[in-house]
């Protein structure tokens, strides 16, 4: 794994789509002569003032609780196949949502009612979740003021594909969607331009996202998030020491450990015996930590719901803390198709889906759901810090918050309500 100082959240979600039959519908509008600037940003014209943000938060927010849903039962089910192997989880939802979302507008019947219906979306119409994705990437791109935030899709296209005139303007208009083509016959001169482009939008954070792809896709649908951010309360380096972390009852490697005594917002659930911890960023956007008991890491996730983790935000209470955290590296790669098929997303992946919304000549099918996610984290962020705090403590005693055994995280954007990210740590040090 590539690393980097600093604290660092890249993701990639890609969507691969492949022929399975020829359809003799009629006759679609002829779309020769797409050039990049047919997939600019439609939001609104360069001289438009943008939408009162008061309103694009309500909008936005309606994808808040059935996103959240989705995340927590997305998370049980890489879990299942995750502590198998003693491994750690990380990955987006939001970054999964979205680009199953932008399949969705293109899918049709039971494609689209299962894809609605997995995504939590079944209360809402195509045009709502359209609209709401529309102002989810606005917020998100005025967001970030102390913190890097790049998020968007890409339709990459088999050269002489022709997807229908109005998919293609959807995609622009909701998801920002850019494009370009490919000659998926060659296919490792087509793995290698995708991979080439994603590495630019991570800063080549994630150099590799495909080793392969069926000659016959004619699309690629891409969803990426990068996320930069600093410490709002950043680590002395100073304090930095080797520690142990236990991995399980058996299992024990050495991290560098960062310790820091500051006012932070901190709750312990003593009836879920879960010390719960937020570590803000400079901007909007938080991480929060779950810290389970020894031996209830188990119990933890069974009650991990968007309902939980609500009531342990509205617990927190400022206090005097001192956090022992490692500096650590996770990541995931997953093939979500099998997850997908689990959760209920079935016709998209076989011979009866119905994706005529992308195009209506040629059959489509997805043929593969892959996510790559790459998380750094160490004392300070991606640049030193520049000010010094000074925090004035009380008198007590702080309490202790010592991440020396397995942890649940979440990266929160505030303003959007919005999941970034979510994961479980086992091994620090494992890439």
């Amino acid at each position: 794994m590539v690393k980097m100082r600093g604290f660092l959240y890249c993701l990639l979600a890609s969507l691969l789509l492949s022929v399975a039959r020829p359809l003799p519908h009629h006759h679609v509008t002829d779309h020769d002569g797409h050039t990049e600037e047919h997939f600019h940003h439609l939001h609104h014209g360069k001289d438009e003032s943008h939408p009162d943000h008061s309103q694009v938060e309500e909008i936005c927010h309606k994808l808040s609780s059935p996103n959240a849903d989705f995340a927590f039962a997305l998370y049980k089910h890489l879990n299942a196949k995750a502590e198998a192997e003693s491994k750690n989880v990380f990955f987006s939802p939001l970054g999964i949502s979205t680009a199953l979302s932008l399949l969705s507008m293109g899918a049709k019947g039971d494609t689209h009612k299962q894809l609605f219906q997995v995504l939590g979306y079944s209360d809402l119409t195509s045009a709502q979740v359209s609209e709401a994705y529309e102002h989810l990437q606005h917020m998100l791109g005025h967001s970030q003021g102390a913190l890097q935030l790049d998020t968007g899709s890409t339709l990459v296209l088999q050269e002489g594909f022709k997807p229908t005139q109005k998919y293609l303007e959807d995609a622009k208009h909701y998801f920002q969607a850019e494009g370009f083509t490919v000659d998926f016959k060659k296919q490792d001169l087509a793995i290698q331009e995708i991979n080439k482009y994603i590495a630019k939008k991570t800063h080549d954070k994630i150099p590799e996202v495909m080793t392969s792809v069926e000659s016959d896709t004619l699309l690629v649908l891409l969803n990426y998030l990068f996320f930069r951010g600093k410490w709002e309360k950043p680590f002395d380096p100073k304090d930095t020491q080797k520690a142990d972390f236990h991995v399980d009852d058996t299992t024990k490697v050495t991290v560098d450990m960062m310790k820091r005594t500051g006012r932070y917002e901190y709750y312990y659930d003593r009836d879920n015996h879960t010390a719960a911890l937020m570590l803000p960023y400079q901007g909007n956007a938080s991480m929060m930590i779950l810290l389970p008991s020894k031996d209830k890491m188990k119990h933890v996730e069974s009650i991990l719901s968007k309902e939980y983790i609500r009531h342990l935000h509205d617990s927190l209470f400022r206090s005097s803390v001192d956090v022992f955290m490692p500096k650590f590296s996770a990541s995931g790669s997953y093939s979500l198709k099998e997850v997908l098929t689990e959760m209920g997303v079935v016709a998209a992946f076989s011979d009866s889906a119905d994706l005529s919304g992308i195009s209506e000549e040629v059959g489509l099918k997805v043929s593969k759901v892959s996510h790559k996610a790459v998380l750094n984290v160490d004392e300070k962020g991606t640049e030193a810090a520049a000010a010094t705090t000074i925090e004035i403590m009380p008198m007590s005693l702080p309490d202790t918050f010592v991440l020396d055994r397995p942890f649940l995280l979440l990266i929160v954007e505030e303003s959007t309500r919005s999941i970034l990210f979510m994961g479980k740590v086992v091994n620090p040090t494992a890439s």
